[in-house]
This record gives structure tokens, sequence and C-alpha cells, in this order.
């Protein structure tokens, strides 16, 4: 398994990228992470609840502010991480999608055995 990943050049890209997707995470050079980037990203709906992953190829995470303090997920480095590490971290930021009928809600039976597609 890996995951599905949509490439987005700027922030407004970004945006425009997410209002079609619905992200589970949002992936970014540490680099190009800024206090208004987050700020702008919190304010819109389809991202404000997505997480931020920076990443880089030259910045170890403690070369930088903690993640919590910057409003981000994690802060990875990439030439220390192992693809396991990758996957698991990913599917920790996976979160489901759609409606969830309250628990005392029942289909009818009809309805159960109606089939699309």
């Amino acid at each position: 398994a890996g995951a599905d990943c949509e490439p987005a050049v700027g922030a407004s890209a970004a945006l425009r990228r997410a209002s079609e997707l619905e992200p589970h995470a949002v992936v970014c050079d540490s680099d190009l992470i800024t206090p208004a980037l987050l700020d702008s990203w919190a304010a819109e709906p389809v991202l404000s609840q997505v997480p931020v992953l920076a990443v880089s190829l030259t910045r170890r995470p403690e070369e930088s502010a903690p993640a919590e303090l910057n409003g981000l997920a994690a802060v990875i480095y990439l030439p220390s991480i192992e693809r396991e590490q990758v996957v698991a971290l990913l599917a920790g930021l996976h979160r489901p999608r759609g409606v969830t009928a309250p628990p005392a809600w029942r289909m009818s039976a009809p309805a159960a055995s109606v089939h699309t597609g």
C-alpha cells in the first residue's frame, strides 16, 4: 500500500487541489512554509483540519522550531526516514471520510437491496 499524491506548485494551487481532493495530509518543503501560509490555510475550511508535514532534504528537525509550535503535524528529514516509517506516519494521518449514521438508525430491508452501478 502507498499514498495517492497530487502535486501542487504554489499556495493557491495547493488550495485549489485541496478543494478538489479532500486531502488527508499536505506534504510541503519546510523552506516554503511560513506562518502567513499556515494562517491562510487555517482560514480555509477545506484545509483547516488537514495536517501539514514539513519535509526537508537538508534541515534536520532539531535545526528548526518544534513542529507543534509551528502548527505542523511533523517535521521530517527525508534522508533519515525509512519507507515503513513513512507508511506508518501517513496511515496515522488518514481520517475516514463520509457520513456516519447515528447508532439507532436502521436501513429498511428494501433499500438495503438496491444496487447501483
